[in-house]
């Protein structure tokens, strides 16, 4: 789940919580619209923990010209935290 579904899930839960007062056919739509929040709720705990830590790196190495069985590259090195 995305952090965009989290919020929708949250939003659409708060939104059936607080603002709406209907009973529709006997079901609970303030516990329909709790279980949403807290679905969206764990949604977003695990979206951030499984997409949060990622970081990029790339590796910098600078071949030697000099060397006859090299190639010269130049490659840089950068970590985006």
């Amino acid at each position: 789940m995305g952090i965009g579904a989290s919020i929708f899930l949250i939003v659409a839960g708060a939104i059936l919580t607080f603002a709406l007062d209907l009973e529709v056919g006997g079901v609970d739509l303030d516990a329909v619209g709790w279980i949403l929040m807290v679905g969206g709720v764990i949604g977003l705990i695990f979206t951030t923990l499984i997409w949060g830590p990622r970081h990029r790196s790339t590796v910098t190495r600078e071949v030697d010209p000099t060397t006859p069985s090299s190639e010269y590259r130049r490659v840089e090195e950068r970590s985006d935290i």
